[in-house]
């Protein structure tokens, strides 16, 4: 992982966790049905944005390298698994 984006996405992560949290005190107080599906929304959110974080990370990182090696075939196959993780969204 690039150095920079190590502390983005534990910083992303924290806040995601706090989110759940939040989530778990709602669900435990009873809170509104809509507001607790709003807030579970919202972390699904977060998470996905961690999720492309990564997978940039490791197309940037990872994927370059293999390619820059020669390695054109694994490349190519971590690029359609990307690829079809993003499709089950």
């Amino acid at each position: 992982m690039k150095k920079e984006m190590k502390p983005q996405a534990v910083r992303r992560l924290k806040i995601i966790e706090g989110q759940i949290r939040g989530l778990q005190k709602m669900v435990e107080e009873g809170a509104y049905c809509i507001d607790i599906i709003t807030q579970a929304s919202a972390i699904k959110e977060a998470l996905s944005g961690v999720e492309d974080l990564l997978l940039e990370n490791h197309l940037s990182t990872h994927v370059i390298q293999q390619i820059k090696s020669g390695q054109e075939d694994h490349a190519t196959e971590e690029i359609l698994k990307v690829y079809k993780l993003k499709r089950k969204k």
